[in-house]
C-alpha cells in the first residue's frame, strides 16, 4: 500500500502491474469476446466456433494434424498426453531442467512409467548430446518417449527442441518426443510438424492471452497410431471421440464455450500482429530486459546465451538477501507482481514475465519498478538497469540483444 501524508496506507491508484510469466494480462479485446450469452454448444453457431477456433490452433501450434482443445489446466494436458500415448510400466527419458519438469515426472511416476531422468542444474535447458547418447544406448528401444518441457518457467531457461530432434533421428531411436510449451506457445517460435514433434503440451494463460482454462494436444500421425493400440484406460482425456466429433465443430462433452470466444479472438490478434513479429517482440524485450539485470550487477539464473527464455528472466538474488521479502517490498510499494522461485530456489530468484499481451512502455514500468524495489529493499545493485534496457530497445549503438536458438 502507498502512504498519504498522515502515514496511513492508501489505496493504489492505476492498474496493477501483472509481471508474473503467467497467469498473463488478458487483453480488453478477449475480455470483451469472452462477454457473450451462454449458447447451444449443439446448435450451428457453436459448431462453427468450434470449427474456426480449431482451425486457429492449427496455424499457432504450426501443424496439419488435429489439435485436441479440453477444458483443463496444463497439468491436465500433460495427464492427457501420457494416458493416451504411454502404459504403466512403459519406460521414458525426461530431462531436469526445472520446477515444472520435475512435476510432470512426477505426474509420469503416478502412472506408473518408469522414468530415467536425466539430472540438471536448473541453469541450462534439455542436452540434445544427453539424449542421443541414451537412445543411442537403448538397444532394445525400450525408451517409449522423450518428453522436454520447451520453456521452463520456473528458470528462464528455453531448450532447444529442433536439436533435441535431430539427436533422436541421429540415434535412429522409434521413441515419441512428447513436448511441453505451456509458457512457449504463442509467444517463442515453435513448429510441431517441422520439428517432428508426436504431442504438444499447452494451455490457455500464457502466450495465448487468456484466463487459465484450456489446454490442449497436438497430435501427430505417430501419436494418433500409438494411442490406437494404447491399452490405458481413459475416457475424459480420450483424444479418438474428441477429435472425431470435433470433425463437426463439437465435443463429446459440455466444453468451455466463452473461453473459446476469448481463444478465437486471441488467436486473431496473434495472426493480425503477424507470428513471426510476436516472436521478434518477445525476444526485444527478453535481450532489453537482460541488459537491465546486467546493469545492476545482479546474475541471471540461465547460463546458456544460446537458452535464454524469450518470455522471462529469472534472476538471482545477491547471497544474504531474500527473493520473496524483496519481492513483498516492490508489490506493497508499487502494486506489481513479480514471479517467486519455486522449490531448489525458492527465496534465491525472482522472475520478471514479459509475455503476451506487452509492449515497450509496460517493460519499461516493470523495470523502473524493479530498480526502485532494489533501491528500497537495500539489496546491493548498480543503477542504470532501466537506461540499458531502453537504449536496447531504441536499437543505440553498443547495446546487445542475443537471440536463443530453437
Amino acid at each position: 500500500m502507498q502512504r498519504s501524508s498522515s502515514n496511513q496506507p492508501v489505496a493504489h491508484t492505476g492498474k496493477h502491474f501483472l509481471q508474473i510469466p503467467g497467469p498473463t494480462n488478458v487483453p480488453d479485446r478477449v475480455l470483451r469476446a469472452m462477454d457473450m450469452p451462454t449458447i447451444d454448444h449443439r446448435g450451428p453457431e457453436f459448431a462453427q466456433l468450434g470449427l474456426d477456433v480449431i482451425e486457429g490452433c492449427k496455424t499457432v501450434f504450426k501443424t496439419k494434424n488435429p489439435v485436441v482443445i479440453y477444458p483443463s489446466s496444463g497439468t491436465g494436458a500433460w495427464e492427457a498426453a501420457i494416458v493416451n500415448t504411454l502404459a504403466p510400466g512403459d519406460r521414458v527419458l525426461m530431462c531436469e531442467t526445472g520446477h515444472f519438469a520435475t512435476l510432470w515426472k512426477g505426474l509420469a511416476q503416478k502412472f506408473k512409467l518408469q522414468v530415467d531422468f536425466l539430472p540438471g542444474d536448473w541453469r541450462r535447458g534439455a542436452s540434445p548430446e544427453e539424449i542421443e547418447a541414451r537412445l543411442a544406448a537403448d538397444r532394445e528401444h525400450s525408451i517409449k518417449a522423450v518428453m522436454v518441457v520447451h520453456n521452463e518457467t520456473s528458470t528462464g531457461v528455453t531448450s532447444r527442441i529442433r536439436l533435441i530432434r535431430a539427436a533422436m533421428d541421429r540415434a535412429k531411436h522409434p521413441a515419441l518426443l512428447l513436448v511441453d510449451t505451456i509458457s512457449s506457445l504463442g509467444s517463442i517460435a515453435y513448429e510441431h510438424d517441422g520439428w517432428g514433434v508426436d504431442v504438444t503440451v499447452s494451455c490457455s494463460q500464457k502466450g495465448l492471452m487468456l484466463p487459465p482454462g484450456l489446454g490442449f494436444n497436438a497430435v501427430s500421425d505417430k501419436a494418433l497410431a500409438a494411442a490406437k493400440t494404447n491399452p490405458t484406460s481413459r475416457s475424459y482425456w480420450d483424444w479418438q471421440e474428441i477429435i472425431l466429433q470435433n470433425m463437426n465443430g463439437g465435443w463429446p462433452y459440455t466444453p468451455a464455450t466463452n473461453l473459446l470466444y476469448g481463444l478465437k479472438e486471441a488467436i486473431a490478434m496473434l495472426l493480425e500482429e503477424g507470428l513471426d513479429n510476436v516472436f521478434a517482440r518477445h525476444l526485444r524485450h527478453a535481450a532489453a530486459t537482460r541488459a537491465a539485470v546486467r546493469a545492476w550487477n545482479l546474475e541471471i539464473l540461465c547460463q546458456n546465451e544460446e537458452e535464454h527464455s524469450p518470455i522471462l528472466t529469472a534472476v538471482l538474488m545477491p547471497e544474504g538477501h531474500d527473493a520473496d521479502s524483496f519481492r513483498n517490498v516492490v508489490l506493497k510499494t508499487f502494486d506489481m507482481s513479480l514471479g517467486a522461485g519455486l522449490s531448489k530456489v525458492k527465496g534465491r530468484v525472482f522472475r520478471i514475465g514479459h509475455l503476451g499481451h506487452f509492449n515497450d512502455l509496460m517493460l519499461m514500468g516493470t523495470l523502473a519498478g524493479v530498480e526502485m524495489g532494489l533501491d528500497l529493499a537495500k539489496v546491493p545493485h548498480t543503477s542504470g538497469g532501466v537506461l540499458a534496457a531502453m537504449d536496447v530497445l531504441m536499437g543505440k549503438e553498443g547495446a546487445t540483444s542475443s537471440a536463443p536458438r530453437a
